[in-house]
């Protein structure tokens, strides 16, 4: 496989590593840290008012990304990111907190939406799905670093120096963007005007297959950010970010292997089988009853991810009209936060902190796993289409 896509890309894809890396090193502790201020009740809201500001800045983002350029974008939400990193340590309300993540998701909403644009602008059609692979690659080594290395530094150096860390990987990830090629040929300079929304600027209808797709898995994952660190602390696990760090290892593997073959067989046959290893770990973390079983799990998830995730952005990418790349992407990043927000939220309903309500939280993600399947199945059969 040639893996010549210019120094663009890989500038692109260390950036958005550190990036992600950023603001996964404190989601693991984020359980522990908003118990501490007395809101045990409130886990589900740390990812959930994180995914709604990111998923409300979507609109906003594509559109600028597709004005103003995919730069811009990327240095909106990076500086967010730093800002709301060094803040956290002033917390000392469950609100206060709160109101952190909620900014914190803006960060989210802008800078991926800016660099999916532009991986998207400068990749060719038919490698696609080998790129968005590569892409994946380093998003999910950023997330398996982050969450895996964070409850080291939190055990040995406490939450503040947790959070600082978090702050530095977004430095190191604006320096790196800034050396990164603007890949829009049309910018405009930014006026107050182009924050008027309407909904042509929200959703870009070519790419609603991908989308519905998305939501439906990534609440699989909302659930996951919600319950597995208390998962790992019922199996004796000291790390409470262990469960990311073998799935990440897991889905990088997987994709070394099966990054180009959505480029043959088709996008939506490949997502097919992604979300039958989605189904299975749903299941598999649900029964978890030891350390190996929980590990085995995780493998399984990172399959899942691995399989589905790149495809899930070359189909997007695909579907999306050169001139809406921007619109596109932020479509899916919604999808993606809906989905998120509906999986964490969702645990506020069936998980009450206890062994014995672990595995109805799971058997809600394996039906949302379960609905993607079919959908994918009915598309097939009712839908043409060389993607």
């Amino acid at each position: 496989m040639k893996l010549n896509y210019g120094k663009n890309f890989w500038l692109l894809c260390i950036s958005m590593f550190f990036f992600m890396t950023g603001f996964n090193l404190i989601m693991p502790e984020l359980n522990q840290f908003i118990t501490k201020l007395g809101g045990e009740g409130q886990k589900g809201l740390v990812i959930t008012l994180f995914t709604i500001s990111a998923g409300l800045s979507r609109p906003f983002s594509g559109k600028l990304a597709d004005t103003i350029g995919r730069k811009k974008v990327i240095y909106i939400g990076t500086i967010c990111s730093i800002i709301v990193s060094v803040l956290y340590p002033l917390s000392t309300t469950v609100f206060f907190f709160l109101f952190l993540r909620f900014l914190h998701g803006f960060s989210a909403g802008f800078a991926p939406t800016g660099a999916t644009a532009l991986i998207t602008d400068i990749t060719p059609s038919n490698k696609r799905g080998t790129a968005m692979g590569i892409w994946g690659t380093f998003i999910s080594l950023g997330i398996g670093a982050g969450q895996s290395v964070g409850s080291w530094i939190c055990l040995k150096f406490g939450f503040n120096i947790l959070f600082m860390s978090a702050a530095i990987c977004s430095i190191i990830s604006i320096l790196l963007f800034y050396e990164v090629h603007e890949s829009s040929e049309k910018t405009a300079k930014f006026k107050f005007s182009q924050l008027k929304i309407t909904w042509n600027d929200v959703f870009e209808p070519t790419v609603r297959p991908a989308a519905n797709v998305m939501f439906l898995t990534a609440t699989c994952s909302g659930i996951i950010f919600v319950v597995t660190p208390d998962i790992s602390a019922f199996l004796g696990i000291e790390n409470k970010g262990f469960f990311f760090g073998v799935y990440v290892i897991s889905t990088i593997l997987i994709r070394l292997f099966t990054s180009s073959i959505s480029d043959r067989i088709g996008r939506r046959q490949m997502l097919l089988v992604g979300c039958i290893f989605l189904i299975a770990s749903m299941m598999l973390i649900a029964s978890a009853k030891s350390v190996n079983s929980y590990i085995l799990a995780a493998i399984i998830f990172g399959f899942a991810t691995g399989v589905s995730s790149p495809t899930l952005f070359a189909w997007t990418a695909d579907l999306s009209p050169e001139t809406r790349r921007g619109v596109g992407a932020g479509t899916m990043f919604i999808a993606l936060e809906l989905g998120i927000m509906t999986g964490s939220l969702s645990t506020l309903a069936t998980y009450h902190n206890t062994k014995t309500t672990v595995y109805l939280s799971f058997a809600v993600g394996a039906i949302f796993a379960l609905i993607a399947s079919i959908y994918l199945i009915w598309h097939l059969r009712t839908r043409e289409s060389k993607y």
